[in-house]
């Protein structure tokens, strides 16, 4: 249904400060380990990107990331853009500066922000959950771009590949994504398919835009899109190999299932560009990380490790869900810390009887707690994932984990 678009592309861009070398591939499983070179430091691969939505880390400071272990972290384009503005970011010296992270940082192209407005939630598209709920601010998406109302103000205002690479190159992440649209579950696929080459279209305008400026700071990704058919998947993975992104992105809707999920995975990881990291937009759970390094991912993003912290919950590992939730009444009384091996203190020196009255009572150090907690244990699998694949032991790692 797809048709190609846009054969020719006369632009050749390099990317000097920036590397990606693959260090070793799994026999049994495929997953591989490898380094992205970025002009503030290098991260081994596969890893995690933290989301810092509006230039933080909720609950947690750039000192307290670190002591949990991490490696790089990402903002939002779209969010940003609203406040404080990427103009006033870039005039402090850049987000590295502004939120005092001095590791690689990603900012994402803020499609998917703007996708949300018109279809509900995030979480429940990207998974194919839609409620089918509208929300207002949204008000058209083009060829042009889409045009949405500022949540802060009711501003009128445009993201399209020209602002998009135009913000993301104030705000001065070291890696960036195309401007794109995030098609929902529920749309055609006569929709997705249209959707889809807009996207192709508007991945060339990002890259015309990005070389305009381009000094060598920043390392552009491009997106795959495609919804749930494996002709468009592939199409799009296509296109994005044969253009001179430095990164593969895999975004848009993944299914209703994981059986979906990691399906597209596999229609595109032979077409993927081998020597570009993968990235996969908005998912990270420990069950995905595990199941999806052995597609090719290297990294993964998601809101997950924070967000369950502020309702109370903390990652365990070999816990078959994964979390135990510390509000329950069972850990009224429990003397045992959340996890003594991790050697910090959110995880070593509280008990869980002290984290569920602090909840309980409203504290905010609970969330502190829970947050750091659940970054260091995100940040341990990602190191025992990386010794699991070089050791050729991924396997054993999941049962581990308790994750099929």
């Amino acid at each position: 249904m797809a048709q190609t678009v846009l054969k020719d592309f006369d632009l050749n861009i390099d990317y000097p400060n920036f590397a990606f070398e693959v260090t070793h591939v799994c026999g049994q499983t495929g997953a591989r380990t490898g380094v992205i070179k970025t002009p503030h430091g290098t991260l081994e691969t596969p890893n995690y990107i933290f989301c810092g939505t509006k230039a933080s880390i909720k609950n947690l400071s750039p000192i307290q990331m670190k002591e949990a272990g991490t490696d790089i972290i990402l903002a939002n384009t779209y969010h940003l853009m609203i406040q404080p503005g990427a103009e006033l970011i870039q005039k402090i010296g850049g987000l590295h500066k502004f939120t005092n992270w001095g590791g690689p940082m990603l900012t994402d192209s803020g499609g998917f922000q703007v996708f949300s407005m018109g279809h509900g939630t995030c979480a429940d598209e990207i998974k194919g959950r839609s409620t089918g709920a509208k929300k207002e601010n949204l008000l058209e998406i083009n060829e042009d771009g889409a045009f949405f109302r500022s949540y802060l103000d009711g501003r009128k205002l445009c993201l399209n590949p020209e602002t998009s690479m135009d913000i993301q190159r104030k705000l001065g992440a070291d890696l960036i994504v195309q401007m794109d649209e995030c098609t929902a579950y529920q749309v055609t696929k006569e929709y997705t398919a249209k959707s889809m080459e807009m996207s192709m279209r508007w991945g060339d305008r990002s890259l015309r835009a990005f070389e305009k400026s381009h000094d060598g700071t920043q390392g552009l990704y491009g997106v795959v899109q495609g919804g749930v058919y494996e002709d468009l998947r592939k199409t799009s993975a296509d296109y994005v190999a044969s253009r001179p992104f430095f990164g593969t992105a895999v975004g848009g809707c993944l299914g209703g299932s994981d059986e979906e999920m990691f399906g597209i995975l596999d229609w595109i990881r032979e077409i993927n560009h081998p020597g570009r990291p993968v990235h996969f937009l908005g998912i990270g759970r420990m069950k995905d990380v595990l199941n999806g390094v052995a597609y090719g991912i290297d990294t993964f993003d998601c809101v997950m490790p924070t967000r369950i912290a502020r309702h109370g919950m903390a990652l365990m590992k070999g816990h078959p869900n994964e979390r135990i939730n510390l509000v329950n009444a069972r850990y009224k009384d429990d003397p045992e810390p959340l996890d003594p091996t991790l050697d910090i203190p959110c995880s070593r020196d509280y008990s869980k009887a002290y984290i569920h009255h602090l909840l309980k009572a409203g504290e905010m150090l609970a969330f502190q707690i829970l947050s750091q907690h659940n970054v260091a244990v995100i940040n341990r699998l990602m190191r025992e994932t990386r010794k699991a694949i070089q050791a050729g032991t991924l396997d054993q790692l999941k049962k581990d984990y308790a994750v099929e």
